[in-house]
């Protein structure tokens, strides 16, 4: 998963300095997958907390 940053610097890179994907993907060592992913999310990356699993004092 990719940091708010690196999303920030992915469509930086793409809008302002015209790199391609293929260039971004090597200059931060991603892969041409993710940056391509980065680009089309109008959003950063969010962190998604998992659940706490439930203890078994919890289901007494």
């Amino acid at each position: 998963m990719i940091t708010v940053e690196d999303w920030a610097e992915i469509r930086r890179l793409y809008r302002s300095e015209k790199l391609s994907q293929a260039a971004i993907a090597r200059q931060l060592a991603l892969s041409r997958n993710t940056v391509a992913k980065a680009l089309r999310s109008e959003a950063p990356p969010r962190y998604e907390r998992r659940r706490a699993p439930m203890s078994a004092w919890a289901q007494v």
